[in-house]
This record gives C-alpha cells, sequence and structure tokens, in this order.
C-alpha cells in the first residue's frame, strides 16, 4: 500500500493544539518531532545526558507533525481541512506533502519510537528493542505499523498509568478505538482474563491482531473492526476510550449498557482546553470522577456511573 506523508511546521507553543486538530483526520499513525526539552526526555527516558549534536541543533522554538493517509483516503481533503482548522486557531502553519510507501513507513517509525517506561508496572518496547529489565517490569512488545498508539504519547501513557491500578484477574476490558492495540494488550499482560478492543479503521484491527500475536496472549485479545454500537455486546469491567473529546462525548450516550456494576470508564485523548466540555458531559449522565491525571496539556480521567 502506498501512503502520503503530510509534515506540518508549526511554533512549538501550538504544537498541542495542531497535534488534536491532525489526530482528527485519521484513527492511526501520527508522530510529533519537538525537540524543545531534548535534555529532560533524555535523561527522564534513557538515562543518559550525551546526545548527538545533530539532535542539539534542532530548532527548539517549532514542531513537526507527521500525518500518514493511506492511499484508500482522500489525502487532499485532509490537507484543505488542516489549512482550514489550524487558519481558525491562528496557528502559524507550513504543510508539505509526499508519497512514500510501506517500507519507508516503518523506517519512520524506527527514528522515533524507543522503549519506555510507563506508571509503575508496564515497559513498552518496539519490536526491534531489546530491554534489560532488571525492575522486573511488565513488558509490552509493540510493532505501531499503520495505527496510532505506541505509549510514547501523552494520552497513551496516561491511559496505561490509569489502567494498571484497575486490572486483576477477573478484569474483562473494552477498549474503544483500540488503534495497535496497547491498552487491550496491556491489560491482558497485567493479568486481566480478557480483552476486546474495537475499532473503525480495518488497518488498526489488523496491527493490533498482530501486536496480540507478538505478545503470546492472542487467546485473550479479540479485535473488531465496526462501530461500537453495531458490533459489541455484553458487560465489562473496566472501558477505556483513548480519542478525541468529542467522541468521548457522544460515547457518555451508549457506553453505560457495556458497564458491569461499579466499573470504571477510563478516558484520554482530551486536551485540557476541552476538559470542562467532557467533564459536563460525564456529570450530565451521572459519572463521578475518581481521579484525573494531566501531562503535556492532555487530560484522563478514571469515571464511574453513580
Amino acid at each position: 500500500m502506498n501512503w502520503t506523508e503530510i509534515t506540518i511546521k508549526v511554533p512549538q507553543k501550538d504544537t498541542d493544539l495542531a497535534a488534536a486538530i491532525a489526530n482528527m483526520t485519521v484513527p492511526y499513525g501520527i508522530y510529533i518531532e519537538d525537540y524543545s526539552d531534548l535534555e529532560e526526555k533524555a535523561e527522564e527516558i534513557a538515562h543518559i545526558n550525551l546526545i548527538d549534536e545533530q539532535l542539539l541543533a534542532k530548532d527548539r522554538t517549532v514542531s513537526f507533525i507527521h500525518i500518514y493517509i493511506s492511499e484508500c483516503d482522500n489525502a487532499l481533503e485532509s490537507l484543505e481541512f488542516l489549512k482550514e482548522r489550524f487558519t481558525a486557531e491562528n496557528i502559524e502553519f507550513q504543510i508539505d506533502d509526499k508519497g512514500v510507501d510501506d517500507k519507508d513507513w516503518n523506517e519512520n517509525w524506527k527514528k522515533y519510537f524507543h522503549t519506555s517506561e510507563i506508571g509503575e508496572k508496564l515497559v513498552i518496547v518496539p519490536s526491534w528493542e531489546t530491554y534489560d529489565n532488571k525492575d522486573n517490569r511488565v513488558v509490552l512488545n509493540i510493532d505501531p505499523g499503520a495505527a496510532f498508539g505506541t505509549g510514547t504519547h501523552a494520552t497513551t501513557s496516561l491511559c496505561l498509568s490509569l489502567l494498571e491500578n484497575h486490572i486483576d484477574s477477573n478484569t474483562t476490558m473494552l477498549d474503544i478505538g483500540t488503534g495497535s492495540g496497547i491498552l487491550s494488550i496491556a491489560s491482558v499482560l497485567l493479568g486481566a482474563q480478557k480483552a476486546i478492543g474495537v475499532d473503525i479503521d480495518a488497518q488498526s484491527v489488523k496491527t493490533a491482531k498482530e501486536n496480540a500475536e507478538i505478545n503470546n496472549i492472542a487467546d485473550k485479545c479479540e479485535f473488531i473492526v465496526g462501530d461500537l454500537a453495531d458490533k459489541i455486546s455484553g458487560k465489562y469491567n473496566v472501558i477505556c476510550a483513548n480519542i478525541v473529546a468529542d467522541v468521548i462525548i457522544k460515547l457518555f450516550e451508549s457506553v453505560e449498557q457495556f458497564l458491569e456494576k461499579d466499573a470504571v470508564f477510563i478516558i484520554s485523548g482530551i486536551i485540557d482546553i476541552r476538559k470542562d466540555d467532557v467533564l459536563a458531559a460525564a456529570n450530565d449522565k451521572g459519572f463521578t470522577v475518581l481521579k484525573e491525571c494531566y501531562k503535556d496539556n492532555w487530560c484522563a480521567f478514571v469515571l464511574q456511573k453513580n
């Protein structure tokens, strides 16, 4: 399959809002180049203070957002949408696009996706790296392929950090907008008896299945292409939705029917400027906030039905 790579240059201060807009164009595969806190991240993630001179020379005042549009979708439509939304939000931007193939896609992931420890229990390790597990963490191997969700983005790491506190051997988990399958797979590796992921994008579901096989838990994970209401039945102890604010607000209308008694609904993918909208909608539908977390202008919440 061929892809169009869209690269958007924006001021660093507008990165989060620009990324939230960009993520509305695809249900998978964006990554962000942001070198504003390079030294801090190198120490936090890799525990090193020696950094390549080429990286140190990067412009700290701008960020680059990369989006991949498959040949099955309309790249021109996405370009026009991005230009319109960035202009409306008064974001300075420069957009370039070029065609890439699957090999280039995979190589680009390898440049920017590296091992990352998440929360107290998990470590995310891409399939092309090794990890010295001296702290006996739960290791989740993942190959993002053409699906969004690697654990390194703030929205996913927030969700994983909250998730690890709500999983036990009796847990059944539903992952809405599963992407790469990372939340479903993490749940099973943390001890859940079963996880089901649903996504409207067939490529995401294909990638999620492959990632479950990489982690040797395909028998405990099920991934389904389709809409939540049409494809899912039953009730679950934990439901996760790492999507965007508008979709989460709509989910409050239907998610209750899938919740077991005392179940939790973990939501992420919410940029801070939409926090109040989401919490107001949650309150209207009788949800209470049990916990809230913040990272890089993103919000995540653990909710429970009253």
